[in-house]
């Protein structure tokens, strides 16, 4: 939650005892105890009020679904079919099966570039021989009316 690692957390302690000494520091943290405890008591009843508020029509709704991430995953999750997101996902695994399929051949390659690579998954590519250009005894006269 703060994210304090346990070496910080035994030099916050240590501090607290320094500053505050040894006779004051229990009082001081029932004191935070209890405003927090207060805080929650507070936070949860202003909860029940806007619900209460806002009928029986929300009696499920939580305020973690306010986060727009929160709001869209459980729509998602909910009427994902709907958006089409099946269809999303069956293309998300064939171009990453394709790229697995690239990759593979590419490193195969790369390891021995002599190598015939024999995949008869991957579609066979004719080469077309390019035409040499004509001489020029060769090319078509073409007829061009002066006219």
């Amino acid at each position: 939650m703060f994210d304090i690692s346990p070496f910080k957390l035994v030099a916050l302690i240590v501090l607290a005892v320094i500053i505050f000494g040894p006779d004051k520091l229990p009082k001081l943290v029932a004191d935070a105890m209890g405003i927090i405890r207060k805080i929650r008591e507070f936070s949860d009843s202003a909860k029940e009020d806007i619900r209460k508020e806002l009928g029986p029509e929300f009696k499920d709704f939580e305020f973690e679904d306010l986060n727009p991430k929160t709001f869209v995953r459980k729509q998602l999750a909910t009427h994902g079919d709907e958006f089409g997101l099946s269809d999303l996902q069956e293309l998300k695994n064939g171009f990453s099966k394709d790229a697995s399929a690239a990759t593979a051949a590419v490193k195969s390659v790369a390891a021995d570039p002599l190598a015939k690579v024999a995949d008869d998954s991957s579609p066979q590519v004719d080469m077309v021989k390019p035409e040499r250009p004509q001489a020029a005894a060769e090319r078509p006269a073409y007829d061009v009316d002066a006219t």
